[in-house]
């Protein structure tokens, strides 16, 4: 609530936000734990926390969840990882899926296992060791910073979740298709840099923040589906999912946020997949159906010759998905739907 326009107002535009913010934070320095805490001299019975059955058996879908370590130790351990191997690079590495670019910390933040000043704290320190250029540390900041902007929203009493930021959004008319929703949850929607983050998120609980976008963008301009069900989807399956920043990220994705991208840009999963996935390193590990395509054909399977398909062991609508709708037919359609905005 410190950031505030000159007239009092609140910010709804990053930049603008960011640039007053910045030289308003001042990081407190670490506080020392006390040498004592005070506690009863006897403590009551418990329950014992096994005794809950919080551990999931039938099935067991917390096995790709095993790369998290909960709680300040495990916090303090992937920040010190990230500033030895990740932060040097940020700037551009943070795109690419298949390389350790990005901090993951999102979850530790998000439980309050670490606080934003120690990463704030750890990132400058690294600028004035010479471990990291500047430019790369200014852009991690700023992530902490697009934390901040949404929280500062919601704090404000936008419900984010459930409601556009920009009104004019109520109008679009959404497409109502459980057979579609649930291709995009289960990642078989026939565009594999899709389905690999579909995939991943299932399995491991969090996702790579380009290929949310990517993900994101499909259901809403792709397969036009309220972007209330994706933020809900999100919500219940991402170890870090943050109400202010999770609906925050939705709304910018289909154009009714704060900030938010132009609602007429439209990712196409294909062209990010040959931009961000080159190699095709992460949609291989994700969609071993499509694995051993060449990559030219690695990000478009219903595009490659019959023979380079038969020879990869690819039969589209079998061993893999035929895409569930045509890009070019989304496209038109989104933009249809979404002229609605810019008539009223």
């Amino acid at each position: 609530d410190e950031v505030t326009t000159r007239t009092g107002g609140a910010f709804s535009v990053f930049t603008p936000f960011w640039r007053a913010a910045r030289p308003l934070i001042s990081d407190p320095g670490r506080i020392e734990p006390p040498a004592r805490l005070p506690a009863p001299d006897a403590w009551p019975v418990s329950e014992a926390l096994d005794s809950w059955g919080l551990h999931p058996v039938s099935p067991d879908w917390s096995a790709g969840f095993a790369d998290w370590t909960p709680g300040e130790a495990g916090a303090r351990e992937r920040l010190g990882r990230f500033l030895a191997r990740g932060l040097a690079g940020y700037g551009r590495a943070r795109d690419f899926p298949a390389e350790p670019g990005v901090s993951r910390l999102s979850a530790h933040l998000h439980f309050g296992e670490i606080s934003p000043f120690a990463l704030w704290r750890g990132a400058l320190n690294a600028v004035e060791r010479g471990a990291a250029p500047e430019t790369d540390a200014e852009k991690f900041l700023a992530e902490l910073g697009w934390r901040e902007f949404n929280a500062a929203i919601s704090g404000r009493g936008r419900d984010l979740a459930l409601t556009s930021f920009d009104s004019r959004f109520e109008a679009v008319a959404w497409r109502k298709s459980p057979r579609d929703l649930a291709a995009w949850r289960r990642g078989r929607t026939g565009y594999p840099i899709v389905d690999a983050g579909m995939r991943e998120l299932w399995t491991t609980g969090w996702m790579h923040n380009r290929v949310r976008m990517i993900c994101a963008s499909f259901l809403a301009k792709h397969l036009l589906l309220d972007w209330r069900e994706g933020e809900s989807w999100f919500w219940d399956t991402l170890v870090d999912a943050d109400h202010a920043s999770n609906a925050g990220n939705w709304q910018w994705v289909a154009g009714s946020g704060a900030d938010a991208a132009p609602y007429f840009r439209i990712f196409s999963p294909m062209a990010q997949g040959a931009k961000f996935d080159p190699d095709g390193r992460y949609v291989r590990k994700w969609v071993p159906e499509v694995a051993r395509l060449p990559d030219r054909w690695l990000h478009a399977p219903w595009t490659a010759p019959p023979l380079v398909l038969d020879a990869a062991g690819v039969r589209l609508g079998e061993t893999y998905p035929a895409p569930v709708v045509d890009h070019d037919f989304a496209r038109a359609r989104a933009l249809e739907a979404y002229a609605v905005v810019k008539g009223r």
